[in-house]
């Protein structure tokens, strides 16, 4: 029976949980809006109970490093670390372009044009072709996003930015089956997570400082 895998998703007002239990998928999603940090022990606790696994069972977790909101990618990005260092499991980050372009190309045999609505005017996008990214990311107006997706001829559009492309309107709720497939073909010297943010935290602290 192949190691549970344990992937979590924050980066938007989803919060959402998945365990691969050999095969035997559970899963958590809600649209919450706020209170990410308080729900996720507890429902990855409840999951784990219900596979009858304990936590240094896992064998990896992955994580929706981002792009998307500030507190969100940074909540689940923390959250898969320290469980991570507390059962000595692996935690791996999957991009959220990744992430939805593996949805919309499970079989990985399509070009995607994978774009996030940064907000304010901005886009980020990367192309990924057989499920393998051939650019890095990208950031712009609509009007640079066009004229990159018209260099990809026949690429599928994904993501939260894809409608603004004449692309599907995107479905916010968590790709977790394309997560746990991210996180079960990293390799195995996949680096640690670290958040990739659309921009910095609205707030600022006095002088003008970004909170730590």
């Amino acid at each position: 029976m192949a190691a549970p895998v344990l992937v979590i998703d924050t980066a938007g007002p989803w919060c959402a949980c998945a365990l691969d239990a050999g095969g035997r998928v559970l899963s958590r999603a809600q649209d919450l809006g706020r209170g990410h940090a308080e729900a996720l022990a507890p429902w990855t606790a409840a999951l784990l109970d219900e596979a009858g696994w304990r936590p240094r069972d896992l064998h990896r977790i992955g994580v929706n490093t981002g792009p998307g909101g500030f507190a969100g990618v940074r909540v689940g990005v923390a959250f898969a670390r320290g469980l991570a260092l507390a059962c000595g499991a692996q935690a791996v980050g999957v991009s959220a372009l990744d992430a939805w372009a593996r949805h919309a190309d499970p079989d990985c045999t399509a070009d995607v044009f994978s774009v996030h609505d940064a907000r304010r005017g901005e886009l980020i996008w990367q192309l990924i072709s057989r499920g393998v990214p051939q650019t890095d990311l990208q950031r712009g107006d609509p009007e640079a996003a066009r004229a990159a997706l018209a260099a990809a001829p026949g690429a599928r559009l994904a993501g939260s930015g894809a409608a603004l492309l004449g692309g599907p309107r995107f479905d916010p709720e968590p790709p977790l089956g394309a997560l746990l497939a991210l996180t079960r073909a990293a390799p195995a010297d996949a680096p640690a997570p670290a958040p990739v943010y659309a921009r910095g935290p609205d707030a600022r602290m006095p002088g003008g400082a970004e909170p730590a």
